[in-house]
C-alpha cells in the first residue's frame, strides 16, 4: 500500500479532530455524523485537562510521603491532647548461671574424744582441819585443793563449815627399774674414783704420778688415745687401779659444789596407810661424787615439832625411811624431807666424822604417814 495514497483517503472529524476514512460517514470517536445533519444536536466538548503522567516508583513514594506527613500530624496532636505517654526504660532481667564445683569429700579421720573427768568430792570443813590433813585424808596432794578452790597456796584461809572441792586421787607413778649393771660395769661401779680438773702445767704423768695410778689406767677410763691433756680437761681417777705405797695417800682437789638434787619420790603431798611398813625416798643424782662425800638426807615430822627428826647420809641416791619413825599416835603425821650433798672433813673425838655441805639443797617435798597408838601399859597388880 502506498502511504501517499492512504493520507488521501483520510479525512479529520470536525468535531474531534480525529482521522477517519474518506467515505465514513459517523466519527468512530465521538459519533457525529460527517455530512453534518447532526449539528443541531451537537453537543459542545469542553477544552481538555492536561494529563500529568507519573511512574510507579514516584508514586510510591508520594504515598509514603503523605503517610508520614499524617502519622506526624495524628502523634502531635496526641501529644497536645495528653495521650501519649513518654515510653520509659524498662530494666531487663539477666539471669546468671553459675556453675559451682562440687566439693571433694575427704575421708572421715577418727577423732579423740576426751572423757569426762570424775565430779570432784564436796567436804565441810571441821574444827581442827587444814590443806595438809585433808589431803591425807582423801590421799591427794594439797596443791590440787589449792588449784581446784582457788585459795592461797598457804591455806590459811580455811574456817569450820567452808566447803571444799576435793578432787580424785590420781594414781602415783611407780617408780623406774633399777638397770642390772654388766661385770665391767659393776666394777668400774665399785672403783674408788676422784674427779679431777687439769690445772696449768700439768701432764698426764704428773697426774698419774700425783695420785700413785697408772698411766694406762686413767687412759682407760677416761677414753683417751694419747697422752695429751688440755687445762680445764675433767678427768676421773680411779684409786682402785694405784699400787699400795708406804707414804701417805695424796689428798685430791675438792671439786666445785655440787647442783641441787631433784626429789623424785614419793610425789609432794602423796599419803602412806599404815600398812605402809616404811617409805622410800628417791632422787636424782648430782654426778659421781668423791669417796668423802655423801648425800645428807632430813626428814622431820612436823605434826610433832622439829624435835623429832632423822637425818642420814646414804651414798646412793635413795633412802628408805624405817618403820620406827612412824608416827605412834593414830592421826596422819605430816613429814617434811629434803636433801643435799655434803663432803666429810673431820672426825669428831667420838669417831663420828664432820660434814660439811658440798652443794644447794634441794626442793622440800612434803607427805603424810598414818600410824596407831601405842598400846597402854596395864600396871601390874
Amino acid at each position: 500500500m502506498n502511504p501517499e495514497n492512504t493520507s488521501e483517503n483520510k479525512k479529520l472529524c470536525p468535531t474531534c479532530g480525529t482521522k477517519i476514512n474518506a467515505d465514513a460517514e459517523r466519527c468512530l470517536v465521538c459519533g457525529s455524523k460527517l455530512d453534518g445533519s447532526d449539528k443541531e444536536n451537537d453537543v459542545v466538548q469542553g477544552s481538555r485537562m492536561p494529563k500529568i503522567t507519573l511512574g510507579l516508583p514516584a508514586a510510591i513514594g508520594l504515598v509514603a510521603m503523605f503517610l508520614a506527613i499524617g502519622a506526624v500530624m495524628v502523634y502531635i496532636a496526641l501529644q497536645q491532647t495528653g495521650q501519649v505517654v513518654e515510653p520509659t526504660a524498662t530494666p531487663t532481667l539477666t539471669q546468671t548461671v553459675t556453675l559451682t564445683t562440687t566439693p571433694t569429700l575427704a575421708p572421715p579421720t577418727s577423732t579423740y574424744t576426751p572423757q569426762p573427768s570424775p565430779t570432784p568430792l564436796t567436804y565441810t570443813v571441821s574444827a581442827g582441819d587444814s590443806c595438809i590433813t585433808i589431803a591425807a585424808a582423801f590421799d591427794v596432794s594439797i596443791r590440787s585443793i589449792v588449784l581446784l578452790n582457788d585459795i592461797p597456796a598457804d591455806c590459811n584461809t580455811l574456817y569450820e563449815g567452808q566447803k571444799l572441792q576435793i578432787p580424785h586421787p590420781t594414781p602415783t607413778a611407780s617408780p623406774y627399774p633399777t638397770a642390772t649393771l654388766s661385770g665391767i660395769e659393776a666394777t668400774r661401779e665399785a672403783c674408788e674414783q676422784v674427779n679431777y680438773l687439769v690445772q696449768e702445767g700439768d701432764t698426764l704423768s704428773t697426774i698419774a704420778q700425783n695420785y700413785a695410778v697408772p698411766i694406762s689406767a686413767i687412759k682407760d677410763y677416761n677414753g683417751l688415745v694419747n697422752n695429751t691433756v688440755y687445762t680445764g680437761l675433767p678427768l676421773v681417777i680411779p684409786l682402785c687401779e694405784r699400787a699400795a705405797t708406804p707414804g701417805p695417800s695424796p689428798t685430791p682437789t675438792p671439786p666445785p659444789p655440787y647442783p641441787a638434787p631433784s626429789p623424785l619420790l614419793p610425789t609432794d603431798g602423796a599419803a602412806f596407810a599404815l600398812e605402809d611398813g616404811s617409805v622410800s625416798l628417791q632422787w636424782s643424782s648430782v654426778g659421781l661424787i668423791n669417796a668423802n662425800e655423801a648425800y645428807m638426807v632430813v626428814v622431820e615430822d612436823i605434826t610433832e615439832g622439829e624435835g623429832r627428826k632423822l637425818i642420814e647420809y646414804p651414798t646412793d641416791t635413795k633412802f628408805t625411811i624405817p618403820g620406827s619413825f612412824r608416827p605412834l599416835d593414830n592421826k596422819p603425821h605430816v613429814y617434811r624431807w629434803w636433801v643435799s650433798t655434803v663432803r666429810q672433813v673431820d672426825v669428831d673425838k667420838d669417831g663420828n666424822p664432820v660434814w660439811e655441805s658440798a652443794g644447794a639443797i634441794s626442793d622440800t617435798r612434803v607427805f603424810t604417814w598414818s600410824g596407831e597408838a601405842a598400846p597402854e601399859s596395864t600396871p601390874t597388880p
